[in-house]
């Protein structure tokens, strides 16, 4: 027999609505779709710009041509002359800019694990240097570091960590001579020597005119080892 309804009370189930599943509206995936669709954009964009800049600094070892590259970090017309055997990186050892010291010791790094010759030009350690960069860049204000390989200019740290980073940059450093071993036996590697006609003081003393700045020697007192700067002419 059915039992009677009446006007008896039963308990009314509700359906739980906290499950840990929930289904996103058609909207909800159509921003999702959208935002994975930006990202991958992004992400397409910045390897573009990496090849872009990487295909200008291949292009700049090829044959001369007329004319500036617009859209080139590297500028095939700057060069140092006598530097086609060896890879020169203008930088500096003071820790005055965290993110310059930073950037110029990972330049460094880099270079160094390839065993080529390196020729390090410290603007901290000769003013000279400073000046010397400016005339071959021919700019006034400029960031460190600065690498030339084989002679050619290939721009600064972040150039020179996107090389590395897909490969490039072996297959160009790979031209050059390797390094010979050992270190110069003369300033074991420094490359600076305390001046011979001040000691590093800066000053002369003579009883006609007393005493005077030494001209002999840059602002630190120091001057080139003759024998590293010999083997890298």
């Amino acid at each position: 027999m059915w039992l009677p309804w009446g006007n008896k009370k039963m308990p009314l189930r509700i359906h739980d609505t906290s499950s840990p599943f929930s289904c996103s509206s058609f909207k909800d995936i159509q921003h999702l779709c959208t935002q994975d669709s930006s990202a991958s954009s992004k992400r397409n964009a910045n390897v573009f710009h990496r090849g872009r800049i990487v295909n200008s600094l291949l292009r700049s070892w090829g044959p001369a041509r007329t004319g500036k590259i617009t859209d080139s970090v590297s500028d095939p017309s700057i060069s140092i002359p006598g530097a086609e055997k060896r890879v020169v990186v203008y930088f500096t050892s003071l820790r005055v800019v965290r993110s310059t010291f930073e950037d110029c010791k990972t330049v460094r790094s880099i270079l160094h694990g390839f065993r080529v010759s390196i020729d390090e030009r410290d603007l901290s350690m000769d003013s000279r240097f400073l000046n010397e960069l400016r005339g071959i860049l021919g700019q006034s204000n400029l960031t460190l570091p600065r690498v030339f390989i084989g002679g050619r200019y290939m721009g600064g740290a972040e150039e020179i960590k996107q090389l590395h980073e897909i490969g490039e940059l072996k297959k160009i450093v790979e031209r050059l001579p390797a390094a010979e071993p050992g270190t110069c036996v003369v300033c074991s590697g420094y490359r600076f020597l305390l001046c011979n006609e001040c000691n590093g003081s800066r000053k002369l003393y003579t009883q006609k005119s007393g005493f005077k700045t030494c001209t002999a020697c840059n602002e630190n007192g120091l001057i080139r080892c003759p024998s590293c700067s010999c083997a890298q002419l």
